[in-house]
């Protein structure tokens, strides 16, 4: 990678984590809200943060960005494990996962995890948890010993979203992890959760837009190049058609919450990730980010998850700097967020420097520590 190519892929891995943060603290406090209403309210949608509630202040994230969060942390993590000689095991993110389960279900760190991101207190905070999520880890936690045993896909027929909110970091590994692993990759880490195969496949669908957005394509051609990948899974059909459906509709009908709500809730992955497609091809220009996550918001649904996901799109396209001040500022968690986006890219650039020949026992691995 050029000096040029890896300035660009930062700014990238910065877009695409502090968009979705953004595009999920927008959505947050009317994900449970009617359409119309929200309309009637914000006749040009969501545009700026608001407060969901006693505390739950304006710009607050969700579970989405904190599992999105501890997905980052655990793909470090498992970078760090080769130094055993072992491969990138991606259950290493399954076991970041259950580090997350920690947040919510104590009030603070235990005092019992590795690692710095578990000890950050403000992530100890339910904001609307799946269901699945939590009852899937915690039955992952009770597989018959004291000790976890990771990598086991989740025995559950959910396809909810919960799976592909979260992925987007597996699209913003380096182009030395090919196209079709980070898809299959992605699809496994939905699969900790989510059973259903439509879970799993719309995850790795969103994964394989993001790397080949890494990798320059223009929105059409990461949406083309994605699809092609996943219409080879045996049970593609459901994600295929609702993406198809979101393309034509960014083509042909107008762009607004009346033409969202045509492609469901988002309370499914494969609409989840429909809504995000289409609020970005509608509007896909870098001055009109705002423009497609206040549309991703704007509907009576899961608006949280498909902002998101929406902004993870649109800012892996674009880089950081596309993203609106106003929100960036403002945004909880911004500094952990930025902190987590630089040492993935430090530990995938430079990753000999921070450990490995340099020794087992460094300031970066009781950072990352490497399981």
């Amino acid at each position: 990678m050029t000096r040029l190519g890896e300035e660009m892929w930062r700014a990238r891995v910065r877009g695409c984590l502090l968009g979705g943060a953004i595009g999920d603290a927008l959505g947050g406090p009317v994900e449970f809200e009617d359409g119309r209403s929200i309309v009637a309210k914000y006749p040009d949608g969501v545009r700026e943060f608001l407060p969901g509630g006693p505390g739950w202040p304006a710009g607050t994230i969700t579970d989405d960005t904190q599992m999105t969060l501890f997905t980052v942390e655990g793909l470090i993590r498992a970078s760090v494990r080769t130094d055993r000689g072992l491969g990138f095991t991606v259950a290493v993110v399954q076991h970041a996962y259950d580090r997350w389960l920690d947040t919510q279900t104590l009030t603070g760190p235990s005092g019992e995890r590795d690692g710095w991101l578990q000890g950050e207190q403000w992530l100890y905070v339910r904001r609307a948890p799946g269901n699945t999520c939590l009852t899937a880890l915690e039955q992952a936690r009770q597989g018959g010993s004291k000790i976890p045993q990771f990598g086991a896909q989740a025995v559950n027929a959910s396809k909810g979203c919960g799976g592909v909110m979260r992925v987007a970091p597996f699209g913003l590994l380096p182009r030395q992890f090919p196209a079709e692993w980070v898809f299959d990759s992605a699809a496994d880490a939905a699969g900790y959760t989510h059973g259903h195969p439509t879970g799993k496949l719309a995850s790795g669908t969103l994964a394989a837009i993001i790397r080949e957005l890494c990798n320059g394509a223009s929105l059409e051609e990461a949406i083309t190049q994605a699809t092609n990948l996943l219409t080879q899974h045996e049970g593609h059909e459901e994600t295929s058609t609702a993406l198809n459906f979101a393309r034509h509709l960014a083509a042909t009908a107008p762009a607004g919450p009346v033409t969202v709500e045509r492609l469901g809730g988002g309370w499914v992955a494969e609409e989840a990730l429909a809504i995000a497609v289409y609020a970005a091809l509608a509007y896909p220009a870098p001055e009109q980010f705002l423009d497609a996550i206040a549309l991703a918001v704007t509907h009576s649904g899961d608006s949280d998850s498909t902002g998101a996901i929406c902004g993870n799109i649109l800012g892996a396209l674009h880089g950081e700097t596309a993203l609106p001040a106003e929100l960036v500022f403002a945004v909880e968690g911004r500094a952990a967020i930025l902190q987590l986006a630089d040492d993935f890219a430090l530990e995938f650039t430079q990753g000999r420097r921070l450990h490995g020949d340099y020794g087992p026992h460094t300031a970066w691995t009781a950072r990352y520590p490497g399981w």
